[in-house]
């Protein structure tokens, strides 16, 4: 029964896909309000793209970072707003990773891995100035290196840890 939920998710994320791309945001669950501090959006024919939670904006200057602190009644209606508005695609499914969950997948250093990329690394750069390197290449570089458990991934849904959403 599990495993075919499982499937049915994993099927309807493919045929949302088609569509338009997933919104895959990663939230820090140990802040009094959480944040999404990285997300990407990932399609079938483009891969992953990453976005930057701090220069994604709406029409009134509210960033995704801050989606939950702005509006907390709404945080994911407003991010895909914010997507919208910034990169000119809607999201109709957005999947939240937290903390516990990207440790799972990518081992307990994952977190510390792209705050060390990002800081000592040379990957402070803006993603917005050609040459420089950014977060998303801090975040690919990490994963890449600590390598992905994808099989704690249907573990880490079931716990709770990735929240697929509908928007």
């Amino acid at each position: 029964m599990i495993l075919s939920i499982i499937a049915l998710i994993i099927i309807a994320g493919l045929l949302f896909t088609v569509a338009s791309p997933i919104l895959v945001v990663a939230e820090d669950s140990e802040e009094v309000t959480p944040g999404i501090d990285m997300a990407a959006s990932f399609s079938l024919f483009g891969g992953f793209q990453w976005v930057y939670p701090g220069s994604s904006v709406n029409e009134y200057g509210q960033t995704l970072h801050n989606v939950h602190l702005d509006n907390p009644d709404d945080p994911y209606g407003a991010a895909r707003d914010i997507i919208t508005y910034s990169y000119g695609y809607t999201p109709h499914l957005i999947v939240s990773v937290n903390n516990d969950a990207a440790e799972a997948i990518f081992g307990g250093s994952i977190v510390d891995d792209i705050r060390a990329n990002d800081a000592y690394n040379g990957y402070a750069g803006s993603e917005n100035v050609q040459g420089t390197m950014s977060r998303g290449d801090a975040v690919g570089t990490a994963m890449a290196n600590d390598g992905m458990n994808v099989f704690q991934i249907p573990i880490q849904l079931l716990m709770g840890n990735i929240k697929p959403i509908f928007v």
